[in-house]
């Protein structure tokens, strides 16, 4: 009994060393925004019209801003 019980807390105590370790280092192409990333205000990007057109890749993309003030990207 008292060695299941010391495995269960090693256990634990492992997934937590790895849930520690992968969360410390951030990935270049992480999802979100990190101190170092260029910042640029909506207003100025999007100008008195509320949209943009975005060329990416040979392709061109709607960036608009909804009357409710979300952003919405399409194709």
């Amino acid at each position: 009994m008292i060695i299941i019980v010391a495995l269960i807390f090693i256990l634990r105590a492992m997934t937590r060393m790895v849930n520690t370790a992968t969360a410390e280092k951030p990935k270049d192409n992480a999802p979100y925004p990190v101190a170092t990333d260029r910042q640029i205000s909506s207003r100025v990007l999007l100008g008195s019209e509320g949209r943009v057109v975005i060329e990416h890749g040979g392709q061109r993309y709607l960036l608009r801003q909804t009357h409710a003030g979300k952003l919405i990207l399409t194709k």
